[in-house]
């Protein structure tokens, strides 16, 4: 069963910077792209780091408040990026990547962990080849309950008698039904269901007209 990655969602066309580029100029694409972040790369297309509205807010925060606005490490970081002129000083190093071959929820879990919205994807040598946001993560859940049910019943039910099990699919909740002679097989059949792409939840009802029958 193949599962979807990262390079089936991510977004190709990617907006970025140089790391020369003045503060002026990256707010003005931000603002026009309608984007939250942007990849600073070097003259071989090497992500650097990443410049978000929250780098360019620490300059408002700056002009009204002063150093003394901020606390500890906190204060220090955000003094440097209110006095910043160019991406390279203004950027996150180093930035959150993804492989484009890693996994919806691997990059999903990365999302997660660091607390952002999207993130450059890079090739073996950190070279920039797109970007992914949660948006374009979320977007396997599109996934029509067709599709869904013909995956699993021809990938996860592959050698399972098609007579014998039944595969039902409502708004992304599969629901499992019929026999299954291997039970132990049963917690695997279940978890494979649950990782297909676009699955919300699963209702197993596997050999329930068989429960407390003998072996």
């Amino acid at each position: 069963m193949r599962r979807r990655t990262v390079n089936d969602v991510m977004t190709r066309a990617v907006v970025s910077a140089y790391r020369g580029a003045c503060f002026k100029d990256i707010v003005g694409v931000m603002i026009k792209r309608g984007i939250t972040a942007m990849p600073v790369i070097d003259e071989g297309h090497r992500v650097a780091g990443v410049v978000s509205e929250s780098d360019l807010l620490a300059k408002e925060e700056g002009r009204n408040g002063g150093k003394r606005h901020w606390f500890g490490r906190r204060r220090d970081r955000s003094w440097a990026k209110a006095q910043a002129l160019t991406a390279e000083d203004l950027m996150t190093t180093p930035a959150i990547t993804v492989h484009p071959e890693a996994t919806i929820v691997e990059a999903a879990r990365l999302l997660d962990e660091h607390r952002i919205k999207r993130m450059p994807v890079t090739d073996d040598e950190n070279r920039l080849v797109g970007i992914v946001s949660r948006r374009d993560l979320l977007s396997v859940f599109t996934r029509t309950d067709e599709e869904i049910r013909d995956e699993v019943r021809h990938e996860v039910f592959a050698l399972a008698d098609p007579t014998e099990v039944s595969v039902h699919v409502r708004h992304g909740v599969v629901t499992l039904g019929g026999t299954m002679r291997q039970r132990d097989l049963i917690p695997i059949v279940v978890r494979l269901a649950a990782a297909t792409d676009g699955v919300v939840g699963v209702i197993d009802e596997l050999n329930r007209d068989m429960a407390g029958a003998g072996p």
